[in-house]
């Protein structure tokens, strides 16, 4: 099942998406006619993990973690599926990243990684932005509009070994399998859960494979995963 957000003329609500219709309690909606989509869910933080890949330990010439290698983004992050991500004026050197991501469905703390499943709504797409020639990962990640998120939540996903490829401007730029992560979501999930309280509605995206490249306003970056859907948004200039 696909659970989804939408902007009514009677505010957001939420639903069940099939075929460009969602389905709420006051009635349907046919998408880009009576509503549009926005992120499908409102975290109170997103945790996002770097460095879980092979090919971006190569590209970033990391070294390899013996844990996961977490940071936090604020909810100013997010935006939603098909909004523009206005390009920073701070910054002349952005990419991007796409990662699958598990919305957390209740609040728990110190989930073993077989109990991590039961506490997940479900899988959504992030777009991890990278203002790469800022100093320090707060201030490379952490910024308005930096965590694009959607379409919406599936709800019955197995994670561990999914096809993903994202394309800017038409061009292909990552192709992976998510089978190749260092540590897996599951794994990761309970890894964060010791350090802290998750909230409904909170995410975590579990790394992207290399990126190479940049963006520049005017491309659009479409992230694809197998069984969860494809998040499109355009780069737009800067915000005056």
């Amino acid at each position: 099942m696909r659970l989804a957000r939408i902007e009514t003329d009677a505010g957001v609500v939420s639903g069940e998406y099939e075929d460009g219709v969602v389905s709420t309690d006051d009635g349907e909606y046919v998408v880009g006619e009576d509503a549009e989509l926005v992120a499908p869910c409102e975290p109170s933080s997103l945790y996002c993990v770097g460095r879980n890949y092979a090919e971006t330990l190569e590209q970033m010439e990391y070294e390899t973690p013996d844990e996961p290698d977490f940071f936090i983004k604020p909810p100013a992050s997010v935006v939603g599926p098909g909004d523009d991500v206005p390009y920073p004026t701070f910054s002349e050197e952005v990419t991007y990243a796409g990662e699958l991501a598990a919305v957390v469905g209740e609040r728990c703390h110190r989930l073993d990684p077989d109990e991590v499943p039961d506490a997940l709504l479900g899988f959504t797409i992030m777009n991890d932005m990278d203002a790469l020639d800022q100093q320090g990962r707060t201030a490379r990640k952490a910024w308005d509009a930096s965590g694009p998120l959607g379409p919406w939540i599936e709800t019955d996903l197995d994670p561990t070994a999914i096809d993903m490829h994202t394309d800017v401007a038409g061009e292909r730029r990552q192709e992976a399998n998510t089978e190749l992560m260092l540590f897996g979501p599951y794994e990761i999930v309970s890894y964060l859960s010791e350090r802290f309280t998750f909230r409904p509605g909170d995410v975590v995206a579990f790394g992207s494979p290399a990126n190479p490249g940049l963006v520049e306003p005017g491309d659009d970056v479409e992230i694809h995963y197998e069984g969860v859907g494809t998040l499109r948004n355009t780069i737009a200039e800067p915000e005056a």
